[in-house]
């Protein structure tokens, strides 16, 4: 099943694994997958003399593959066979099991872990074709590496239709815990443990747990304007920390970037990599998994407090936390996500192949994904509120050139309907008319663009109508002290190349006001 050319890659991936390993594959011996599943696993074991197989044959039972380590749990499971994106998740399952690989939790966030009560059921429902997918199966196998109360099995909807079906899965990645959905969605490591604190509870904390961390500079946030004014400061000599949720921010959720001046086509995710590795080249310390919990930023010296009873404190906060995607906030959307309500064509759309979508909004996202929708659903519906579509002049000329595509401006969406258990249509308002009608479709794109992500810093900092932090020409808020750069400002036009513009100059101008005695 697997080339020579892969068995061979995986064979140094795994030349020096110091535990004994084995796929234990529990299945009815009917199951029509089980001879593939055997041979995947098979040829991966045949990679390594640490690595085995073994199958129980279980009458009734479904197809479950679970990763042993010298014959104990580690409680990660794979139900279906973990080819495609998920590839890497099961590569990472055995290198994490052996106490190896960059994406390990530090102390802090470890710890965090294991205080989550148990026991914790995740089931984690995937598309192997889900480019979202494979980071939502690594955190959770990581969070049952480290729980002993929590397992986490990757299931494949293309092996178990009669579960996507009976839980009315219609977006990936989809968490269960414990039978009641968790989440569904692209996430963090970092925001994944929060919802399973908030959902289960903690252990109480060891008295000493509290972790307080001091440096010259602080940068909140890891995207393009967060890495850019890491760089800086630590180019100045200043003691840097870069808190996020991960390096890379919302960028690494772009497949293709074709505007970054001198780099003519990249992926998000490579340029996600790209930012680490800059970033690695100075002594910025870096801790991600972060989710702030609450800051002062008054006085001399600033403090930020996240999850897990880390602070840290420096005289200079650089806030570039972002932006994250923009909900309708219409009844029916929260109620239906997951369940036709959708946010990612490229992870999302097969589950509509055959079918009527509507794409809400019309800009560049929107037009790009009604243009994607348009391959293999049998219609799309692009929905814009403002009297005219903002898209690139060429995207708009192949929308209007692709038949089952409708294009609807000067509309507002009113409400989103179905049937208890999934979409079945959407109500929507000619805003020029006034007219309402309900038009009858099978799932819901929402593309309407980006909002700030200043909530931690409501009252404490000026912010426009849309929550976006005010800063002067120099990205500086009103509070001495706190930059604000990138899309988590004011600054025109949300782009890579102007965040890091953005992020460099805050940098610079942090230092400027340390060299005119502004601040210490």
């Amino acid at each position: 099943m697997l080339d020579h050319n892969t068995l061979e890659q995986v064979r140094g991936i795994f030349a020096a694994l110091a535990h004994k390993y084995t796929f234990r594959i529990t299945s009815d011996a009917g199951d029509a997958h089980l001879a593939d599943v055997k041979e995947f696993f098979g040829d991966v074991a045949s990679t390594s003399d640490n690595i085995s197989v073994e199958t129980v044959d279980a009458a009734g039972a479904e197809l479950r593959t679970d990763l042993l380590r010298d014959g104990g749990e580690t409680r990660i499971a794979f139900m279906g066979i973990p080819n495609g994106h998920e590839f890497t998740s099961m590569l990472l399952a055995i290198l994490n099991a052996d106490g190896k690989g960059k994406n390990l939790p530090d102390e802090s966030l470890a710890r965090r872990i294991a205080a989550i009560k148990g026991p914790v059921e995740l089931d984690t429902y995937v598309s192997l074709t889900c480019t979202n997918c494979p980071d939502i199966v690594q955190a959770l196998n990581i969070v049952a590496l480290y729980n002993p109360g929590i397992v986490n099995a990757m299931i494949d909807g293309g092996y178990y239709p009669e579960r996507i079906k009976n839980l009315n899965i219609q977006a990936v990645p989809t968490v269960y815990a414990n039978g009641e959905m968790l989440h569904v969605g692209r996430s963090t490591l970092g925001e994944l443990v929060g919802m399973l604190e908030d959902r289960f509870g903690m252990e109480a904390p060891a008295e000493g747990d509290a972790i307080e961390r001091d440096y010259d500079v602080i940068v909140l946030g890891g995207g393009p304007a967060g890495a850019a004014a890491a760089i800086y400061s630590a180019r100045k000599g200043r003691r840097t920390a870069v808190v996020a949720k991960r390096i890379g921010g919302q960028v690494k959720e772009t497949v293709g970037i074709e505007n970054l001046i001198s780099v003519p086509q990249t992926t998000g995710a490579k340029l996600a990599d790209d930012l680490r590795e800059h970033i690695g080249d100075y002594p910025v310390e870096v801790f991600e998994d972060r989710d702030i919990d609450a800051v002062s930023l008054t006085g001399d010296v600033k403090e930020v407090k996240v999850k897990g009873g880390e602070t840290f404190r420096a005289p200079q906060v650089i806030i570039a936390t972002g932006a994250g995607w923009r909900h309708l906030n219409v009844p029916g959307e929260k109620e239906y996500t997951g369940r036709g309500v959708a946010f990612c064509p490229h992870c999302d759309g097969p589950f509509y192949a055959g079918k009527s979508v509507a794409v809400i909004g019309g800009g560049n996202s929107g037009v790009e994904a009604a243009l994607d929708l348009s391959a293999i659903c049998s219609h799309v519906t692009v929905i814009e509120f403002l009297d005219s579509l903002k898209a690139d002049g060429v995207l708009q000329d192949k929308l209007r050139a692709t038949p089952n595509i409708d294009v609807y401006t000067s509309t507002e969406t009113v409400r989103i309907d179905g049937n208890g258990k999934k979409v079945d249509g959407i109500t929507v308002r000619n805003r020029q008319t006034g007219e309402q009608r309900t038009i009858p479709l099978d799932g819901v794109f929402v593309q309407i663009g980006l909002s700030a992500n200043s909530a931690p810093f409501s009252g404490q900092l000026d912010t426009t109508r849309i929550g976006e932090i005010v800063v002067d020409a120099s990205c500086r808020t009103a509070v001495k002290g706190v930059y604000a750069a990138g899309d988590v400002s004011n600054v025109p036009y949300k782009q890579i190349v102007i965040a890091m513009g953005e992020g460099a100059k805050a940098a610079l101008s942090a230092f400027d006001d340390v060299i005119r005695g502004v601040c210490k």
